[in-house]
């Protein structure tokens, strides 16, 4: 067993001593104290998983005034309330006060040791809960919006206007734009944020399944429903419901998601009960809802009912000035998760990076960085990386290198006796095409493109000469 406190305050010796002996063979650490004096000693100089207190203390104490003390020192003590003297009101005001439990004397030591471990495991479970929730929240639930576009940072602040209204909440943009940080920015940074987030992809399954996903169903609704099942609708009370690709949703299944918008409420599948609740709907999609409704493809009725306030997420090539700080940003991230340490990323890199057109838009930009952070040998994210950044960025377009230099350009590996020799020579050409096309870009003046890569005027003309450029 792992060491566990235990302190016992009772004016009784005899109790005292009779459970310190039985806890100390059960393994548990033990202090004792006879009145309220002695037991705020020991609280404050030691740590206390959880304490048996007595209702009579010492000289006529009350342990209700002990109980309430603890209550305000430590509230995530554990405190089991012993008397030989119950009553109802006592029992009443000592767990309003915050106790665990209420047991009268004379004690049982079987019971009181099930009674102690039972509420360090409720105790452990709790802090499991805080930990998870605060790992969901920093981890799976991101929710920071990283920018210094001022576009951006406009749409944010028209999000913060409405957050805290239950005003529906319509996402558009290309895919990987960012539209489920978003929503979870609404809900996270809103009155909501202590209520669930819940999502689900509406392209992602069948039709008959979203219905049952959507708003539940009862046992023997159809074939295969053994026991009921909570929809979204219900899991989401108190919180956010995010409907993922809605431009996505069958005919069929928008009809019965306006009607329960209209109504506030609506049955399981199977079920005749009414049910209503309490969310804040935001939706996303990639399609233009538009041009959907033109073709008689989404219904206009639900598109004015979901988009009482439309954001639309410009793509990242038209936030590049983001770029930097976003990559900043994955290389903590993805460092930090592969146990690595990066001080530091490439000015030609970066710069490579800025000049992408980036069609996944920030999806893709972090599995860049991922793949770079996983692969990069060294604490900087320099030309190494370089055979990664091309893989995942093609040459086309204004990314193109010319002379000669493109991506399909063989190396002959049989002409590398080593693999430090066919290294080098994998890493010398990279670095002749990040050369390139950073003369391109600053249209060959070498004292930009020396500074865009981060170099010296020297060592730029020294690496010309070696590619003879």
């Amino acid at each position: 067993m792992l060491n566990i406190n235990v302190l016992i305050v009772d004016d009784e010796l005899g109790i005292r001593h009779g459970l310190s002996q039985f806890f100390k063979k059960e393994g548990f650490t033990v202090y004792t104290a006879e009145d309220k004096a002695s037991m705020e000693a020991v609280v404050k100089e030691f740590h206390i998983d959880i304490i048996l207190l007595d209702l009579r203390l010492k000289n006529g104490q009350n342990g209700l005034d002990a109980l309430a003390w603890i209550g305000s020192a430590d509230s995530d003590i554990p405190v089991i309330v012993i008397t030989g003297y119950g009553s109802i009101d006592s029992a009443v005001q000592a767990i309003k006060l915050g106790a665990v439990d209420y047991i009268l004397k004379p004690l049982e030591n079987h019971t009181i040791l099930e009674l102690v471990k039972k509420n360090l495991e409720v105790k452990n479970l709790r802090k499991t809960n805080a930990f998870l929730r605060n790992e969901l929240l920093s981890n799976v639930y991101t929710h920071q919006i990283i920018t210094i576009n001022s576009g951006l940072k406009s749409l944010i602040q028209r999000i913060d206007a409405i957050k805290n209204t239950t005003a529906p909440i319509l996402l558009t943009g290309e895919s990987g734009t960012g539209k489920e940080v978003m929503a979870r920015y609404a809900h996270f940074t809103s009155n909501r944020k202590d209520g669930p987030f819940v999502s689900i992809n509406c392209a992602a399954i069948s039709e008959t399944l979203l219905l049952s996903e959507l708003f539940g169903h009862e046992k023997g609704a159809f074939t295969g429903a053994v026991e009921r099942h909570l929809g979204k609708f219900e899991l989401a009370d108190k919180g956010t419901l995010f409907l993922d690709e809605i431009g996505d949703m069958s005919p069929s299944v928008q009809a019965k998601l306006l009607r329960v918008l209209e109504e506030n409420a609506f049955e399981r599948v199977g079920g005749t009960k009414r049910i209503s609740v309490d969310i804040r709907l935001v939706a996303a999609t990639n399609k233009n809802l538009q041009e959907l409704i033109q073709k008689g493809e989404f219904r206009s009725d639900l598109y004015y009912r979901i988009a009482v306030m439309e954001i639309h997420l410009p793509p990242l090539r038209e936030r590049r000035d983001d770029i930097p700080a976003l990559i900043d940003h994955f290389v903590f991230q993805f460092s930090t998760k592969y146990h690595k340490q990066i001080r530091a990323v490439s000015p030609a890199i970066v710069e490579y990076w800025k000049h992408y057109e980036w069609p996944g838009n920030i999806r893709e930009l972090q599995n860049a960085v991922n793949q770079a952070v996983l692969l990069c040998p060294g604490d900087v994210l320099d030309e190494t990386v370089i055979p990664v950044i091309n893989r995942i960025l093609p040459d086309s377009g204004k990314n193109q290198m010319s002379h000669g230099t493109s991506s399909t350009d063989p190396i002959d590996i049989s002409q590398y006796p080593t693999l430090d020799a066919l290294q080098s020579a994998v890493l010398a050409y990279y670095e002749k095409k990040i050369i390139l096309y950073a003369l391109e870009e600053n249209n060959y003046n070498r004292s930009k493109t020396a500074q865009a890569l981060g170099i010296t005027r020297k060592t730029l003309f020294a690496k010309m000469r070696q590619y003879n450029l």
